[in-house]
Order: structure tokens, then sequence, then C-alpha cells
């Protein structure tokens, strides 16, 4: 059984961080690029930051370069979302996302609010 388990969301203050946590089972998690998106109130689902499935590769939507940072363990089957400077705009629910050719898994989302 496929799944994808989101952890790490929360409230924060804005200049704050978060570390967001993606445990996948149920597939050969190495051999797929991971993804993390997020979806505001109101708003389409927006993809945030990619890695490769070597983790060699790594690219970032505009809004987030330099402030967040992708990483994975291929070996514990994890994939992370360091996010820093958190802003009020960053309030979301994050998605990871395991994609394959055209083969693709969603975790059911973490929800992430910057306020003060």
């Amino acid at each position: 059984q496929v799944q994808l388990v989101e952890s790490g969301g929360g409230l924060v203050q804005p200049g704050g961080s978060l570390r967001l946590s993606c445990a996948a089972s149920g597939f050969t998690f190495s051999s797929y690029t991971m993804k993390w998106y997020r979806q505001a109130p109101g708003k389409e689902r927006e993809l945030v930051a990619t890695i490769s499935s070597g983790g060699g590769n790594k690219i970032y939507a505009d809004s987030v370069k330099g402030r967040f940072t992708i990483s994975r363990d291929n070996a514990k089957k994890t994939v992370d979302l360091q996010m820093n400077s958190l802003k009020p705009e960053d309030t979301a629910v994050y998605y990871c996302n395991a994609v394959r050719f055209y083969e693709g898994y969603w975790g059911q989302g973490t929800q992430v609010t910057v306020s003060s």
C-alpha cells in the first residue's frame, strides 16, 4: 500500500522556521522524483520545490528561492522541506508528491500557518 505521510506543520511567527517531513512507503522511493506543493485558500496548488531521485538536482519556485531547502534520504525514504524566513504568504497546506513517468502519489497534506 502506497503511503506518503507529511508532518511538521504548525503555527509560526513571521521570520520563523519550520521543517516539514514526508515519510514514504509502499513503492521504490529512490526511483521517484519528489516534490513539495502548497495550496492556499482560494488559490491553485503551487509547485514549491523539486528534488531528483538521486538528490543531485533541486528546483525551487521563485517565491521560495533562498529561503526553502528540499532534501531527501533514500535510505530512510523521507523527503524534507526546511523553511526559513517564513512570511504570511507562505500560509498554505503543504503536500508531498512522488512522481515517476506518468505515475504519481500524494500525501494528505500538512497545514502551515505564518501569523503573529
